[in-house]
């Protein structure tokens, strides 16, 4: 005689059981997952446009000031074990600083850039993913390493294609995240001889810089004020901070099979347990 009925519930303990059970085999198959951890080591390159179209007023109070201010921000939000290396870039690329932990010096040399001629862009994702392959963490290991290229997008000069850069960048295995600055409207002032003034129209440039993330597997972002380049900044930092890792999950398989198997069999003992006949 049972003590007592379970009613719609009697199906609950096998059911248990039989999840249990699946979920062992899957354990046996050595299951993996991809998992979000916390780099602890990395090298970030920012190459910042620093070429005459960067001085336009569509993003106030200018291109390179808000990229300046919006980068010095992106300092004090990436991992203190990251090291940040600066490249600017107008009619040629140059390194403004290399890798470094020192925040402090990192901030000078963005603070320091000044405006010129040209748009080396090419050169400048070359001579970063030069920079990302030949740091070395403490143990002398080469750290994972990216580039964030913050630009208006039209690249005028240099001697290496933006197309010939992606390839070389993605066979180092280095992303190259493109941040495009500006609006079609942009403009900016030249004086010329006599007092004269001339404006001159430049429209931010996307194609490229699209491309070039792309085919770095890289992002791509455009914004047009300067809040929504913080913004930005902020999410890099966050997504640069982490790194995808695949993990074994056998033991947690195991672990929930095995609970479940004990629930099962205690419900099975407690709803179904045969008492004698007085």
């Amino acid at each position: 005689m049972i003590d007592r009925s379970p009613g719609r519930l009697r199906h609950l303990p096998l059911a248990i059981l039989l999840v249990g059970l699946a979920a062992l085999v899957v354990g046996v198959a050595r299951p993996h997952a991809t998992v979000s951890v916390k780099r602890e080591e990395a090298t970030i390159v920012l190459a910042i446009d620093t070429s005459r179209s960067m001085l336009a007023n569509d993003v106030a109070p200018t291109r390179l000031d808000s990229a300046r201010a919006a980068a010095t921000a992106f300092l004090a939000e990436v991992p203190k074990k990251f090291r940040v290396g600066v490249v600017s870039f107008g009619t040629r690329a140059t390194v403004a600083v290399p890798p470094t932990a020192d925040r402090d010096l990192a901030a000078a040399a963005i603070a320091d850039l000044r405006p010129g001629e040209g748009t080396a862009l090419g050169d400048a994702v070359l001579l970063a993913t030069r920079m990302g392959r030949t740091a070395h963490t403490s143990d002398g290991s080469v750290p994972p390493t990216a580039v964030v290229l913050i630009s208006d997008g039209a690249a005028e000069g240099g001697t290496t294609t933006p197309e010939a850069a992606a390839q070389k960048a993605k066979a180092a295995h280095i992303p190259v995240t493109t941040v495009l600055v500006g609006t079609s409207s942009g403009q900016v002032e030249r004086t010329l001889t006599g007092g004269y003034h001339e404006i001159i129209r430049v429209p931010a440039k996307p194609d490229t810089l699209r491309q070039l993330a792309k085919g770095t597997g890289g992002q791509f972002f455009a914004v047009t004020t300067d809040a929504g380049l913080r913004e930005v900044y902020q999410r890099l930092a966050s997504r640069l901070g982490h790194r995808s890792e695949s993990r074994e999950m056998t033991d947690a398989f195991g672990g929930g099979a095995a609970a479940l198997l004990v629930v099962g069999g205690a419900l099975s003992a407690l709803w179904f347990r045969r008492i004698p006949v007085p």
